[in-house]
């Protein structure tokens, strides 16, 4: 297999344990000839870009050759999650083995009580699975580094748990510590005796285990938070028809247009015509040649209103076609579809946003080395001033274990388990610690107005009736013609109607009249609802005081439908996409935290100004296309804002990656959802509020956890060195550093609302 002229390969990447390694990954594969490579951590892939007649598997050879592994793309092929759950399931598997072994050995070794009759024995044989098996991941890691000269925080993590593993085994077997009424003291310093045994009678068995159990909880959790993070473009294809009723000629009788064959969407080729009937998705890109309809295309334009469409009009794939039968010829498939170019702009956008490594892997490509440094230098100076080598090693292996980076591993992903868990109660998910950074500097947050501001669905907000004419009459015969018709406006009048008057009789004789309105008999009257040129062709014409409601409604934005009977026009009833009841309330928190609104829209001027006036938002953005949002983020982005974006459709989801903040409704679509950062469940745009602060708050927890295992770091390395914390006190310490970080991080259980209770639904 070669590439045909400079083609871009995407490879999914295992393997990476921090940010260190997708950056020694890009290193070697920009050293090949003509190849140009990132490699995004966060998401485990590789988009390499390669020039014409280079063979693919050359970049699988030199990832392989980098201590990786890649897989290379397949057409078609099924989103392979199972190796993530493979991977998973192996680290709750040595996290639950870790935790049922490690536990007796950590209580055994502190609790002078425990210690029975030959107690370190039992401890070795329960320790053992822990450093070997349990911990086997860190020690692969660590290999894989010193082939290639580079240490990361599993490099710490296999030298401080061997060492500690190692003496250990020294000492029962070549020490002192083998006898079967050894005692674990708990002494301060390290003994100094000039005695060659000096030293040999500890064992850190417990040090070896807790370490191990304690970054294995960590890793796992970071795990499990990241593998929801890169499903956007698999969301995004399903969005598209499955299998397609294609038309094929019936040489038996030429005289119809074919026969419907379904067959897979695959295999669907440009020319090709395909039925569409009432209810269906749209197959792919087309022109309609016979038929008309009105489409909802929400989920890819924003528009909020179905469109109505004829023979000629173009229609997009994956829309949904909401009136009567179609016939569509595919002018694009494949890769070529706005779907699959919609796709595209979602990967692009993802990609080039999650650049920043997490901040313990940028410390700790400095930190390491610098420990790994200071322990050997201690060992070094301990012998060069006499004293004996057990005593020396021990010192170097205390400032090993109290340097042991656990805190670091459990920094983020407690402070973000907590938060995300209490997110969840107030109906926000936050996808990782990734996004949190950028919410402290947000200043401008862009509002999509469908779905997001408004209800997204069509409802009646005005009845308007013609002199000595009543309003139930004016809904219970619109209504009853109404709900025969499956068009989203008729359903808006036709359910207002029940709720106001209850049942509804059934018409006779109805008929649609394709683009206008129906007709038909309702309790005996000639009932017409529709379009005013409609009620003009039955000779039934607005009177002045129907004609200024209807264009006063239409001057708003809003859909005005005339209704008449027994020959004259009766009313206007006044439909439109309305604004969420807690929508104003939000709007002001956002400018009560700082940030500017701005409302973006696909919808025409008009309604955004009319939406704009309503929540007294001063920017507004609209009768943009789906790639026009994502330009308009990146230039509020250049003009040095800091932006969040908010949105529910699949037209929002590239702009959503691009934003410095994105947060999704969760009453819209999969697509908006996961190519978000937040997502607030409920669909209250308050929510956003709390998503925001927790966000904050979350993310100087974090910070607070950092600083902490770092400053602890820096005080206890110097007094380990010099001998004066033994390593059973650092293996303490490391553990109290760690309990400091979870205790720091359920703090965030606390964190209040802006929703009042009374409020939450």
């Amino acid at each position: 297999m070669t590439t045909s002229a400079g083609s871009n390969l995407e490879l999914d990447i295992t393997g990476m344990t921090c940010g260190s390694c997708a950056a020694r990954l890009e290193k070697a594969l920009n050293k090949l000839d003509g190849v140009t490579a990132t490699v995004n951590f966060a998401l485990e892939r590789a988009s390499v870009s390669v020039p014409a007649g280079y063979d693919p598997q050359l970049v699988v050879d030199e990832v392989e050759r980098a201590g990786y592994t890649a897989v290379l793309p397949q057409r078609h092929a099924e989103p392979a999650a199972s190796a993530d759950d493979r991977e998973l399931a192996s680290l709750r598997s040595r996290l639950i083995t870790a935790v049922v072994l490690a536990t007796p050995v950590l209580a055994m070794a502190m609790i002078p009580a425990l210690q029975f009759r030959n107690w370190q024995w039992a401890s070795l044989a329960l320790a053992a699975p822990v450093v070997v098996w349990a911990g086997q991941p860190f020690h692969a890691a660590a290999w894989a580094n010193l082939r290639h000269r580079a240490a990361t925080m599993d490099t710490l993590v296999s030298i401080g748990t061997l060492s500690a593993f190692l003496w250990s085994l020294y000492a029962l077997f070549f020490g002192t510590a083998g006898h079967p009424h050894l005692h674990h003291g708990f002494t301060l310093t390290l003994a100094r005796a000039t005695a060659p045994s000096s030293g040999a009678g500890n064992i850190y068995l417990e040090v070896a285990a807790g370490v191990t159990l304690f970054v294995l909880a960590g890793r796992y959790f970071e795990t499990r938070a990241k593998r929801r993070a890169g499903a956007a473009l698999r969301a995004l294809l399903e969005l598209g028809a499955k299998d397609v009723a294609v038309l094929r000629p019936d040489i038996l009788r030429p005289d119809i247009d074919g026969v419907e064959i379904r067959i897979p969407v695959e295999q669907l080729k440009v020319g090709d015509k395909f039925v569409v009937r009432p209810g269906e998705k749209i197959a792919t890109d087309g022109i309609v040649t016979a038929g008309s309809s009105a489409v909802d295309a929400s989920m890819l334009t924003g528009e909020s209103v179905p469109i109505e469409i004829g023979e000629g009009d173009a229609v997009t794939g994956a829309t949904v076609n909401v009136g009567g039968r179609l016939v569509v010829r595919a002018t694009r498939v494949g890769a070529d579809t706005q779907l699959a170019q919609m796709a595209k702009l979602v990967e692009a956008a993802q990609s080039g946003k999650a650049k920043a490594q997490r901040l313990a892997d940028r410390v700790s490509a400095v930190f390491v080395p610098i420990v790994i440094a200071i322990a050997v230098a201690t060992l070094a100076t301990w012998l060069v001033a006499g004293f004996p080598v057990a005593a020396a090693f021990t010192a170097a292996v205390a400032v090993l274990i109290i340097a042991c980076p656990c805190a670091l591993g459990l920094a983020t992903p407690t402070a973000l388990l907590v938060g995300t868990g209490r997110a969840a109660q107030l109906g926000v998910l936050i996808k990782g610690p990734q996004v949190l950074e950028s919410t402290r500097k947000v200043d401008t947050i862009v509002l999509d107005k469908t779905g997001t501001v408004t209800t997204g669905k069509m409802t009646l907000v005005e009845v308007v009736t013609a002199p000595d004419t009543d309003r139930a009459a004016l809904l219970r015969y619109a209504g009853a013609l109404e709900d025969a018709s499956e068009h989203p406006v008729a359903q808006a009048i036709s359910r207002a109607a029940a709720a106001e008057l209850g049942s509804l009789p059934a018409p006779e004789g109805f008929t649609n009249v394709e683009g206008k309105g129906v007709q038909g008999v309702v309790d005996g009257h000639a009932v017409v609802v529709g379009r005013e040129s409609l009620l003009a062709d039955w000779s039934q014409y607005l009177d002045p005081t129907l004609s200024a409601a209807k264009d006063r409604a239409e001057s708003e934005g809003k859909t005005a439908v005339a209704v008449g009977w027994d020959g004259s026009a009766r009313g206007i009833l006044v439909i439109a996409d309305t604004v969420k009841p807690t929508s104003a309330e939000a709007i002001r928190q956002f400018k009560q935290l700082g940030l500017t609104p701005v409302l973006l829209t696909g919808d025409n001027a008009i309604v955004a100004d009319r939406i704009a006036g309503e929540l007294r938002i001063a920017h507004v953005i609209s009768e943009v296309l789906p790639a026009d949002k994502v330009a308009v983020v990146q230039r509020l982005q250049s003009d040095g804002k800091v932006v969040a974006m908010v949105g529910d459709g699949v037209n929002d989801a590239a702009a959503l990656a691009t934003a410095d903040l994105g947060i999704a409704m969760g009453t819209g679509t999969d697509v908006a959802i996961e190519a978000a950062d937040l997502t607030l469940v409920r669909g209250d745009l308050r929510a956003a509020v709390d998503a925001i602060r927790l966000s904050r708050k979350t993310l100087a927890t974090i910070k607070m956890n950092l600083f902490w295992a770092f400053g602890y770091n820096v005080a206890a390395i110097p007094l380990a060195a010099l001998g004066l914390l033994n390593p059973m006190l650092a293996g303490a310490a490391m553990a109290f550093s760690s309990v400091f970080v979870v205790g720091n991080s359920l703090r965030l259980r606390s964190f209040a609302s802006t929703i009042r209770s009374g409020d939450m639904r």
